[in-house]
């Protein structure tokens, strides 16, 4: 493994940007009733249009909420916004409340799922199209498992620092190259994230369709692995045997877009089959084996805000990279917003550590191992003695995570130098007292809360959700805080209704032009 290199720290030491590090949360959560089951109802309008509005959204169906916070230069801002969304969120959900676990609540068939509607307009007609094809391809069931999105971004006065500690020009260019490197050491170490935050060692039986699911019985309602961390990231989770041939490269922007440029172009004979317009209305997008970028399985994604009508893989490509989202957190059931401030710095320590380590080429074979790190830690995380794979030499899990953190608490005293405040270095040290007891890691707790508690997984469920819409109830919002959050809401309706009455071309002609990549096609290797 990489060392961190004195110059490498050098470039942060001192650095008062490193207490501007910009993040923000999105957040998944299932609707459900008071029963515990998916809720069959709309969007509620008093939340405003899930198509324009900015801090509230849905995922897959109509009951999985997205909640959104915007950047902020401090993790107690992010998770102060992201509170407030929540109290107002509970104040127009009538009884409902918010599942507070990735693995989904009681859902019946697949059928019983209704996917997300975003109205007329022709953007919002394809947010449901893409949705349809997702549940074409890989089920509905697997759409309603949700999680944790965190985006990280470097400031842009930092640049000029990390640059010149690699005798580079701290350019547009440099800022991309740099953050693709991060992205391929995340990749080679995000199988710490899921041993330290996992938070889905079992699921309801009700979840399970298939007999030779792997899982062992639990008890009577539930199923589980005994050493399992985060059952959402594994077979059960997003994974997808059509993506799995397909190798992304993080070596360079354009590597990235060309294995991209593929999937999002090249038709997929199954996916042929199904169909695009069929009957008078749409299956899917397209018939190629991504129907747009955001459909790519991945732990981690780069990232660039899109202008009007412009694809994601055309901003990066134009303009390079802006920030990274992390996707492989799970919601923490014991925790009131499923994350908390020590995990927020952790992830920044631990991304920083991602940007300033040396972060070789990757390759097909380094991403296939890669991947089986991620489903043995998955499954067995938490098994006494576990060993991963690194570089082809087999290497116990609780030494090579020691190595990690060890490296990550060098980060962290130089953020807290630079900042005044030590809670970099707490936090780090919370995680490494995970590795040491793995009995403190959320799934073991979980596990742990199903025995004492005697209640299966569905019914530990149900009670943390109903103590979270407890907490935010016992905490509402200011009168003028509902009132700004109020106001959003309306505004967001009245964009939605200017969009669909805006609307000149038909379905088809917009589908058309969206779906022309508009970049020549990138040369790979």
């Amino acid at each position: 493994m990489p060392e961190l290199t004195e110059s490498s720290l050098a470039a942060i030491r001192g650095r008062a940007e490193l207490g501007a590090l910009r993040r923000g949360i999105e957040k998944e959560s299932l609707r459900v009733t008071p029963a515990g089951i998916l809720a069959r109802s709309r969007h509620p309008v008093e939340l405003g249009s899930a198509l324009t509005h900015p801090h509230i959204t849905m995922d897959f169906s109509e009951a999985q909420l997205e909640l959104i916070t915007g950047v902020h230069p401090s993790a107690e801002a992010a998770l102060d916004e992201l509170a407030d969304v929540h109290r107002f969120v509970y104040s127009n959900v009538g009884d409902e409340l918010l599942w507070a676990t990735s693995m989904p609540c009681m859902i019946g068939r697949d059928d019983n799922i209704p996917i997300a509607q975003f109205g007329t307009s022709n953007a919002g007609k394809s947010q449901t199209v893409y949705r349809n094809g997702l549940s074409h391809r890989y089920g509905r069931l697997m759409q309603t498992i949700s999680g944790i999105h965190y985006n990280f971004s470097v400031p842009e006065t930092l640049w000029p620092a990390i640059a010149a500690s690699r005798h580079q020009a701290p350019d547009r260019d440099f800022v991309t190259r740099a953050y693709f490197g991060m992205i391929r050491n995340f990749r080679r170490y995000s199988w710490l994230l899921v041993y330290l935050f996992g938070a889905s060692p079992a699921v309801c039986k009700s979840f399970i369709r298939n007999a030779d699911s792997g899982l062992a019985q639990f008890d009577e309602g539930s199923l589980y692995l005994p050493h399992a961390t985060s059952l959402r990231m594994g077979r059960l989770g997003y994974q997808s045997d059509a993506q799995s041939s397909l190798h992304i490269s993080y070596n360079s922007l354009a590597e990235y877009a060309g294995t991209m440029f593929g999937a999002l172009t090249e038709p997929y004979p199954p996916y042929e089959a199904v169909g695009v317009e069929v009957g008078g209305g749409y299956r899917q997008l397209s018939t190629t084996l991504l129907q747009i970028e955001n459909e790519f399985y991945g732990a981690i994604r780069p990232k660039r805000r899109t202008r009007s009508g412009e694809r994601p893989l055309e901003a990066l490509y134009g303009r390079g990279v802006e920030y990274v989202e992390v996707r492989c957190l799970d919601l923490n059931p014991f925790l009131s917003l499923g994350i908390d401030a020590d995990i927020c710095r952790f992830l920044d320590v631990f991304l920083l550590f991602c940007l300033l380590v040396d972060s070789p080429p990757d390759s097909r074979a380094e991403s296939e191992s890669m991947v089986n790190n991620q489903l043995v830690v998955v499954e067995r995380g938490r098994e006494p003695g576990l060993e991963l794979t690194d570089g082809g030499v087999g290497v116990p899990l609780v030494a090579w995570a020691g190595r990690l953190l060890d490296q990550c608490v060098r980060v962290a005293h130089e953020v807290d130098a630079a900042t005044g405040v030590a809670n970099h270095v707490e936090a780090v040290e919370l995680q490494r007292r995970k590795v040491d007891e793995p009995e403190l890691t959320p799934s073991a707790r979980v596990l742990n809360a199903l025995r004492q508690q005697r209640v299966p997984f569905f019914r530990f469920a149900m009670n943390q959700s109903a103590a979270h819409r407890g907490h935010f109830e016992e905490r509402p919002l200011s009168p003028e805080r509902h009132k700004e959050l109020t106001a959003m809401s309306e505004e967001s309706l009245a964009a939605q209704a200017r969009m669909e009455a805006s609307d000149r071309e038909t379905f088809e002609a917009y589908l058309k032009r969206f779906l022309e990549l508009d970049i020549p096609r990138p040369v790979t290797r």
